[in-house]
């Protein structure tokens, strides 16, 4: 499998000051899950908010600094009720160095060690202050970064399947410890340019992970990615096993997982269901192995409708 040296991932962790291509977008990402198995989130620090609406109709009036449409997006899962917040910010809002970024009021800052994660934003479509940190520490850094278009111009990065978390929010009152998973996107071309859908899904232990990410490209066939990680962080490409459906989401997105041909996935819980995503938990297996995975699905020909774009809270 060709791998290629990302710009936002160094040996030692993530760069937060690289280069962010015209029209282009870098993100990265955490999601985790708490011990009990009660409580969840996502995080997702993007410069050039990729599917905002906003951004889109920017690029289409001509080339666009993608730091004009930038967000960190919150969801909270789980007890205690949901929670989700994404506000999109201009280049005067963003402030960043190799070690540091912050988006508005939010940040996040790698000491070397450990990643912190501020997060001072307002929920939607509801307002609510959601407040709170995260310390994620990660058992491993990867940094090798894998095109998974045609054309080699969007690079995804695993920087470490397996981390410990510690979350810890005032507003609303929440704290809980749990495993997360850390990575990273950049891309030099909008998403719907190059995709017509994505499958990806990923399932950690402390001495293995497993990360499925299968892509349709716009321009038919596609790019299939099945890694199995140890506790050192040694990446081996294993061979796929079968793809097998999940239900539909209630907006007829469908989902797809890779599992063992004897087996049968099973979806426990939505996370997020929209016009053109959908984040879930399942159950499912690989090599005999049974997970539960983080899974989340993506129709960028239904992002592309000028409709679906025009239901999107940014």
């Amino acid at each position: 499998m060709e791998y290629r040296h990302p710009s936002g991932v160094s040996q030692t962790g993530p760069n937060f000051a690289a280069s962010v291509p015209t029209n282009g977008y870098s993100w990265w990402y955490v999601d985790a899950l708490s011990d009990c198995g009660q409580h969840g989130l996502t995080i997702i620090a993007m410069l050039g908010c990729v599917f905002s609406p906003w951004y889109a109709a920017a690029r289409r009036r001509g080339p666009t600094d993608p730091l004009e449409h930038s967000a960190l997006n919150v969801a909270l899962y789980g007890a205690g009720g949901r929670r989700w917040a994404l506000t999109e910010r201009g280049h005067q809002d963003v402030h960043r160095d190799y070690d540091y970024l912050s988006i508005g009021p939010s940040s996040l800052a790698w000491d070397g060690t450990e990643l912190h994660i501020d997060i001072d934003e307002i929920t939607s479509p509801l307002p609510s202050r959601l407040r709170g940190r995260l310390t994620l520490q990660p058992s491993m850094l990867l940094h090798q970064g894998y095109p998974i278009d045609r054309l080699a111009r969007h690079l995804w990065t695993p920087i470490s399947p397996h981390c410990t978390v510690e979350v810890a929010f005032e507003r609303p009152a929440l704290s809980w410890r749990g495993v997360a998973y850390f990575d990273s996107n950049e891309g030099r071309a909008p998403l719907e340019a190059d995709f017509a859908s994505w499958n990806w899904s990923r399932a950690t232990a402390a001495d293995q992970s497993r990360i499925f990410y299968d892509t349709a490209w716009r321009s038919g066939g596609g790019r299939s990615i099945s890694l199995s990680i140890d506790a050192r962080g040694r990446a081996e490409h294993v061979p796929p096993p079968p793809q097998k459906r999940l239900p539909l989401t209630l907006w007829g997105i469908p989902r797809e997982t890779r599992c063992d041909a004897e087996a049968i996935p099973r979806l426990v819980s939505t996370f997020e269901s929209g016009p053109f995503y959908a984040r879930s938990l399942i159950e499912t297996s690989a090599e005999g192995r049974p997970w539960i995975a983080f899974h989340e699905s993506v129709s960028l020909q239904r992002f592309s409708a000028r409709w679906v774009q025009a239901l999107l809270p940014v």
